[in-house]
């Protein structure tokens, strides 16, 4: 039986990727994007098996009325993919409020009101999986990437959390953790701060730490996103590419290697 997926951020990168290969297996979408004409190779391609939706993730409104859309469209929602979202490169220090807000704005926030309108539809057919893209950089840091990193954490945190609200109505939950990927997300779709030259060293290591093995290749993610969305069971965090495993392995050894160093010190806090 075909799946109805609506996937926000689908005019570019792995929104679209996905999109196309759920359609080339029968599937049906709801592709949205800030710009229809962006979406235009989807429908010219799959027809009627593709709802176009214009969509501002920031509109908390906007986001209520395209999850009705694709509903009353294809009359359920089976699986939602909450992709759409921006990275924003520079030091903390050099980080303007308006930035930080807007990473927030659409990362965070854009994803939350899509998951808030689409819970009672899933609710109310007791079956539906949100699935959530994060990053690796919810897990861990990198630098230069502060605001970006916090607004993943933020989606993993809220994410953990709505796992446990929507179990009982047959709702899944997970978190896609992809590593850097050779998408548009560090090129055109990228926003950088003004720069601090203070922050130069740390920046040039943070590129010169990258090697072209570094970034993988976004087509590839195609048959892992299909047999996630097919599991019975799908797993709540689920890493994506060949760096993240071992650099999130290692920072949490290294997370409770240091909490059990102070451990004592911390069992004393409690006062009893």
């Amino acid at each position: 039986m075909a799946k109805i997926i609506l996937i926000t951020g689908a005019s570019r990168g792995f929104g679209k990727i996905w999109a196309k290969a759920l359609l080339e297996r029968g599937d049906k979408v709801a592709a949205t994007a800030r710009k229809l004409d962006d979406l235009a190779d989807l429908v010219a391609q799959y027809g009627d098996a593709v709802l176009p939706i214009q969509l501002d993730v920031n509109d908390r409104a906007a986001c209520f009325e395209a999850v009705n859309k694709a509903t009353e469209y294809f009359g359920r929602i089976d699986v939602l993919i909450n992709n759409a979202g921006f990275g924003l490169f520079g030091a903390i220090e050099e980080t303007t409020e308006q930035q930080a807000r807007a990473q927030m704005e659409t990362n965070f926030f854009g994803l939350l009101w899509v998951t808030q309108a689409v819970v009672p539809i899933m609710r109310a057919q007791q079956s539906g999986h949100i699935i959530q893209v994060s990053s690796f950089l919810g897990l861990v840091t990198l630098p230069v990437l502060g605001l970006y990193n916090a607004s993943k954490y933020a989606v993993n945190g809220l994410s953990e959390t709505l796992a446990t609200e929507v179990k009982s109505f047959g709702i899944h939950v997970s978190l896609i953790e992809p590593n850097g990927f050779s998408t548009d997300w560090s090129g055109a779709s990228a926003f950088q701060t003004e720069p601090n030259e203070v922050y130069a060293p740390i920046k040039k290591a943070f590129a010169d730490g990258a090697t072209p093995d570094t970034w993988g290749k976004p087509e590839a993610t195609a048959a892992a996103v299909l047999q996630l969305i097919d599991s019975p069971n799908p797993p709540l965090h689920f890493l994506l590419g060949k760096i993240a495993y071992p650099g999130v392995k290692q920072v949490y050894a290294d997370r409770l290697a240091e909490f059990e160093e102070w451990k004592d010190v911390s069992v004393d806090a409690h006062g009893h």
